[in-house]
């Protein structure tokens, strides 16, 4: 009788496990890729608001933005983000985030 608990607790235990283990995609790097896509998208906000963005600048970067949630979204059409599609994406973000920084401050301004 004992056996039987400790066997019921252990399947318990092991689909709750594998549960909580297929809900998360990767090591939270779906949520810090959305965290930084966030911040991109404030800053090109800020930028426009502000008029250190033109308004070709700002399209040019939102569409840069719009790429790289597409590429985020095509990672995680099997449920998780692998260790490689993180890193590509990560590199588009990197990238991205210098566009944003050289536009912003290249002394061209929407008035």
């Amino acid at each position: 009788m004992h056996t039987l608990k400790t066997l019921s607790l252990l399947a318990v235990t092991l689909v709750v496990t594998a549960t909580a283990a297929s809900a998360y995609d990767g090591y939270g790097r779906g949520d810090r890729i959305d965290r930084r896509e966030a911040r991109q998208a404030e800053r090109i906000r800020e930028g426009r608001e502000s008029g250190q963005l033109t308004r070709w600048e700002a399209r040019r970067l939102w569409y840069e933005q719009r790429r790289i949630h597409q590429l985020e979204r095509w990672a995680k059409r099997d449920g998780h983000i692998s260790r490689e599609e993180a890193r590509r994406i990560e590199h588009a973000q990197d990238a991205a985030s210098r566009h944003i920084r050289r536009e912003k401050h290249d002394r061209q301004s929407a008035w």
